[in-house]
């Protein structure tokens, strides 16, 4: 339990010293996440029994813009939203991304675990994905409302 103030690196250096594997460590600011309350990334996607609400997280700045909104889906040219892959029914859509954030829904499915696998390879860099009630449940700790 950490109960002082310390920087980014010395808290990521810490935890993968304390570790027994190698391991990319993942920390977000907690304004951070109260400021992607604020941007209401889900609008026009309803909740709906068997879709799932994520929140993929990068472990630094992807060092290309990655995927640019467009009123088109096309994952070919990596716009968002897209649907990969691209020719079978939906199982992951990723709507935007915003900084180090990428979010979305899935089906249930096996399937979805190798999509969101793939953001790593799409952006560049590692990510690690939450459930979107996590999240949520992380922002109302932070007194920060809901996703």
């Amino acid at each position: 339990m950490i109960r002082r103030p310390i920087s980014q690196a010395l808290l990521r250096a810490e935890l993968a010293r304390a570790l027994p594997f190698a391991a990319e460590i993942m920390i977000c600011q907690g304004r951070k996440i109260a400021r992607l309350l604020s941007l209401d990334p889900f609008a026009g996607e309803p909740a709906r029994p068997g879709v799932v609400r994520f929140v993929s997280v990068f472990a630094k700045r992807p060092r290309a813009a990655g995927p640019a909104r467009s009123a088109k889906p096309e994952p070919s040219a990596a716009t968002l939203p897209m649907t990969p892959p691209a020719s079978a029914e939906w199982l992951l859509k990723i709507l935007a991304r915003e900084g180090w954030f990428v979010f979305g829904v899935y089906q249930r499915h096996l399937k979805v675990i190798g999509y969101l696998g793939s953001l790593d390879r799409l952006f560049g860099v590692p990510a690690t994905t939450r459930n979107g009630n996590s999240v949520a449940t992380i922002a109302k700790a932070l007194g920060a409302g809901e996703v």
